[in-house]
C-alpha cells in the first residue's frame, strides 16, 4: 500500500518544508540566531502610519462616485432597511428579476446608519472592514515573503488603484474584498505545502466557511470559491496519516465558518422559499460561446488586478480619459509614469510565470494556483450570461497580489527595484489625490449631501431614489 504522497500532492504542491519566521521579525539566512526586535518607536510610527492611510482611503471614498445608478442602488438597500425597518431578505440585483438572497448586504450599509445617522456612516464601517482585511493579507504576505521590503507590501496592498476604487466606494463589489482576503488566507493554510503554519487549521477552514457565506450575499463570483473549497476538503480527507477526528473537526470548522454568514441568507430561503428564495440566480447560468475568445483579455485584466492600472478609473473611454488629464494637468505626469511602471508590473508577472529557478521553495506551487484560477475564470464565463468585465472576477484580487509578490521577490532587495518601486507608489498616490479632488464636487455625495441627509433625518429612503422595478427588496 502506498503511503507516501499522491500523484496530486506530487505535481501541484512539492514537498517543501518551511521554517516560518514571525511577521515581526526578520530572520538572517545567515545567522538565524539573530533575531532583530521591532522597537516601540517603530510600531508607534507605523501605527501612524496606518492610521493617515487609513484616512487617506476613507477621504478617497467619499470623494468617489455616488450618484451612478449600481452605487446608488447599494446604497438605497440599505438606506430601505433603515428607514423602513423592514428586514432586507435580497441584496445586490444581478440582472433583469436576478436578485441575491441574503440580508447582509442591507445590513452592512444599514446598521451603521442607526449608530451614526449621518451620510458618511456607511463608508465609515465599509472602509473599516476592507482596511481590516488588507491588513490581515498585508501580515500574512509579509509572512510568507519575509526578505520582501515590508514597506512596499503594505503600502501597494492598501493604495493599489483596483483596491482604492473597489474597496472603499460604497458598492457591493467592494465589500468582496473583506471575505476573499479571509477566504484565501484560509484557503492557502489548509493546504500541506502552501501552508507556513500561520493560521492554526481549525481557523482555516473557519475563515474559508465564513468567506463564503459573506461574499455570496455580494457578488455572483463567489461561485468560483466552491472549487477550491472542493479542492481543500478532499485534499484533507484523502490525506494519510491524518486521523478521522481532526478531519471532522475541519469539516465541522468550515461549516461553522458558513452557518455564521448563511445564517443571513436562510431567512429570506424561510419566507419564500429555496427556489424563489435563491433570486432567481440560476437565470445567470447560460452557455456563452461568444466568451470563448475572451482567454486572453480575461488573462491580461486577471493579472492587471494586481497592477497599477489607471485608465479604467478615470474615464470610460479615451477621449474622456484625455479630457480629464486636461483638466488636472498638474496629475497627468505622475499618472503617466505610474500608468508606465503599470505596464511593467503587468509583462513581469506575466513573464515571470515562467521562470523556474525562484528562491522561494514553494514557487511551483504558487505558480500552478494563479493558473488553476484562471482557467476557472475563463471557463466560468462560457456559462455566464455577462461579458467578462474585470470587477466579476475582483475576488481573486488577493490570490493575485499574493502571486505579484512572489513573482517580483527575485528582484526586492536590488536597489534599483526599491527605487522603482518608491517611485511608483509616490505617483499613484499624487495621481489618486488629484483624482479625489476632480471628483468631490462631481460624482461625491458633497454634490448633493443635504438630499441624503433628508432622507435620513425623514426616514423615507425614497428622497433618494427608487428601487429598481420588479426587485425583490
Amino acid at each position: 500500500m502506498k503511503t507516501g504522497p499522491n500523484l496530486l500532492e506530487q505535481d501541484f504542491y512539492p514537498n517543501d518544508n518551511k521554517n516560518v519566521p514571525s511577521p515581526l521579525k526578520f530572520t538572517s539566512p545567515s545567522k538565524p540566531s539573530v533575531i532583530p526586535k521591532t522597537s516601540h518607536q517603530e510600531i508607534f510610527l507605523f501605527s501612524i502610519l496606518l492610521v493617515l492611510v487609513f484616512l487617506f482611503r476613507l477621504a478617497f471614498g467619499l470623494c468617489s462616485e455616488i450618484w451612478f445608478i449600481d452605487q446608488q442602488q447599494i446604497y438605497l438597500i440599505g438606506l430601505k432597511y433603515y428607514t423602513t425597518g423592514l428586514w432586507p431578505y435580497f441584496g445586490p440585483d444581478v440582472a433583469v428579476n436576478i436578485q441575491l438572497p441574503g440580508a447582509l448586504q442591507g445590513l452592512v450599509v444599514g446598521l451603521p446608519l442607526r449608530i451614526w445617522p449621518i451620510p458618511e456612516s456607511p463608508y465609515i464601517f465599509l472602509n473599516f472592514l476592507s482596511f481590516s482585511g488588507l491588513c490581515f493579507l498585508a501580515w500574512y504576505i509579509c509572512s510568507r515573503l519575509p526578505q520582501f521590503p515590508r514597506w512596499i507590501i503594505w503600502i501597494w496592498l492598501l493604495t493599489a488603484p483596483w483596491v482604492l476604487n473597489w474597496s472603499t466606494n460604497i458598492d457591493n463589489d467592494s465589500y468582496v474584498l473583506f471575505g476573499s482576503c479571509l477566504f484565501f488566507v484560509g484557503f492557502m493554510e489548509t493546504l500541506p505545502t502552501l501552508t507556513i503554519n500561520l493560521v492554526p487549521f481549525w481557523l482555516a477552514n473557519y475563515l474559508m466557511g465564513f468567506a463564503l457565506g459573506w461574499n455570496a450575499q455580494f457578488h455572483l463570483s463567489y461561485i468560483l470559491l466552491f472549487p477550491l473549497i472542493l479542492v481543500s476538503l478532499v485534499w484533507k480527507a484523502v490525506s494519510r496519516g491524518v486521523s478521522l477526528q481532526e478531519k471532522l473537526w475541519s469539516l465541522f470548522a468550515f461549516l461553522a465558518g458558513a452557518l455564521t454568514t448563511y445564517s443571513l441568507i436562510i431567512p429570506t430561503w424561510i419566507q419564500y422559499g429555496f427556489i424563489k428564495g435563491s433570486g432567481n440566480t440560476t437565470q445567470a447560468i447560460t452557455f456563452n460561446p461568444e466568451n470563448f475568445l475572451s482567454f486572453f483579455r480575461v488573462l491580461l485584466r486577471y493579472l492587471a488586478l494586481g497592477c497599477c492600472e489607471l485608465p479604467r478609473f478615470i474615464g470610460a473611454n479615451t477621449l474622456s480619459r484625455l479630457n480629464f488629464l486636461k483638466e488636472n494637468l498638474w496629475v497627468a505626469p505622475f499618472g503617466i509614469i505610474a500608468s508606465l511602471l503599470g505596464l511593467f508590473q503587468l509583462v513581469a508577472l506575466l513573464l515571470g510565470w515562467f521562470r523556474k529557478n525562484h528562491p522561494q521553495k514553494d514557487w511551483h506551487s504558487i505558480k500552478i494556483l494563479i493558473a488553476l484560477v484562471f482557467l476557472l475564470i475563463y471557463v466560468s464565463f462560457l456559462f455566464a450570461i455577462k461579458t467578462p468585465a474585470a470587477h466579476t472576477y475582483y475576488i481573486t484580487l488577493p490570490l493575485v497580489m499574493i502571486y505579484g509578490f512572489y513573482a517580483l521577490s527575485p528582484f526586492a532587495k536590488k536597489p534599483w527595484f526599491t527605487r522603482l518601486a518608491g517611485l511608483l507608489l509616490i505617483c499613484n498616490l499624487v495621481f489618486h489625490f488629484g483624482l479625489a479632488l476632480h471628483n468631490l464636487p462631481v460624482k461625491s455625495m458633497y454634490k448633493n449631501r443635504d438630499l441624503f441627509v433628508k432622507a435620513i433625518q425623514n426616514k423615507n429612503y425614497q428622497l433618494l431614489g427608487d428601487r429598481r422595478p420588479n426587485t425583490q427588496y
